[in-house]
């Protein structure tokens, strides 16, 4: 496979799931501000920026919910936003259009054509939840209208980096503004995680539970511990072990050590500082991203002659 579709296909799965984290996000994030009257929507829009790597105005300013979800939902100019990062999905199936199914390139396409129209016509949580709803259809076409080879590999291993990475924002939210945040429960839901935690836990409910639930559950696709394991498979699924060079070890390496911190350490001792034991996630997702980058699309690699060899 050409190094430039790789990267195309790795990129498709990274953006259409970043629309989706953050469109689960901001939808806990905006329900939060509209049922806390006294909640500091100035403050709360300024850390979720700041989770999100997103530059805040200036100090003088105010920063309101209707700034956040401009500059995080409908900015199609910032592949950061979901509406960019649909954008940006669908201009990464046109370069890989020979191998993208048809179907995955219509819907693609038509997501893009539609973002920005949903978004004028509907409320705020309604685009959310249109915005999932599309994720979940390339979700469904990736899985079942491509073959799982080297393409599907790729497309799952950018969208597991992706999920374990907005996973620990979206847990970063709520650790961080406690009480004064929307509750477990409600990230729960905005998972799609409630029914099975309940099931998982026989109906029990409490906030130490729902977090670890969220980090450390095997079974759960969103868990943080779940994504990783699926990108290591991905990983090791495109290159055998006996063929298989120092560099993309280094990818393999970060996400091991991160799911072992995660697997294998005391719930207590996982959750008793979760901001930190979540950047550390951020930072080996960060790093493996890089090592898969120079292993399988280096973009500085150029081409030199040499008298008549190349």
């Amino acid at each position: 496979m050409l190094s430039r579709i790789a990267e195309s296909l790795f990129w498709i799965g990274r953006y259409v799931e970043r629309a989706d984290d953050t469109a689960r996000i901001l939808d806990v994030h905006v329900q939060m501000l509209s049922e806390e009257p006294w909640a500091e929507e100035s403050l709360a829009c300024r850390s979720l920026l700041a989770i999100m790597d997103h530059p805040a105005p200036s100090d003088d300013a105010v920063v309101g919910r209707d700034a956040v979800v401009r500059l995080l939902a409908h900015d199609r100019s910032n592949p950061s936003a979901i509406a960019g990062a649909l954008v940006a999905a669908r201009e990464n199936a046109r370069r890989a259009r020979e191998i993208v199914s048809t179907e995955l390139w219509e819907t693609l396409n038509t997501t893009r054509n539609e973002v920005s129209v949903v978004g004028r016509r509907v409320g705020a949580h309604e685009f959310f939840g249109w915005v999932r709803q599309r994720a979940a259809v390339v979700a469904g076409l990736m899985d079942s209208a491509t073959p799982h080879d080297a393409t599907w590999h790729f497309m799952v291993l950018g969208q597991s980096l992706e999920r374990a990475d907005m996973t620990a924002r979206l847990l970063t939210t709520q650790a961080r503004l406690g009480a004064a945040g929307p509750g477990w429960t409600t990230v729960l839901r905005s998972c799609g995680a409630h029914e099975a935690y309940l099931r998982a836990h026989r109906g029990r409910t409490s906030d130490v539970d729902a977090a670890g639930f969220l980090v450390r559950d095997r079974l759960f696709p969103r868990s943080i511990v779940y994504a990783l394991g699926a990108a290591d498979r991905a990983l090791r699924a495109l290159e055998p072990v006996e063929s298989r060079r120092e560099i993309s070890d280094e990818a393999v390496r970060q996400l091991g050590i991160v799911r072992a911190r995660l697997e294998f350490a005391r719930r207590t001792d996982t959750l008793e500082d979760l901001p930190a034991t979540l950047e550390q996630v951020q930072q080996a997702c960060s790093r493996a991203s890089d090592a898969i980058r120079d292993r399988y699309f280096p973009s500085s690699a150029t081409t030199a002659w040499v008298g008549e060899a190349l």
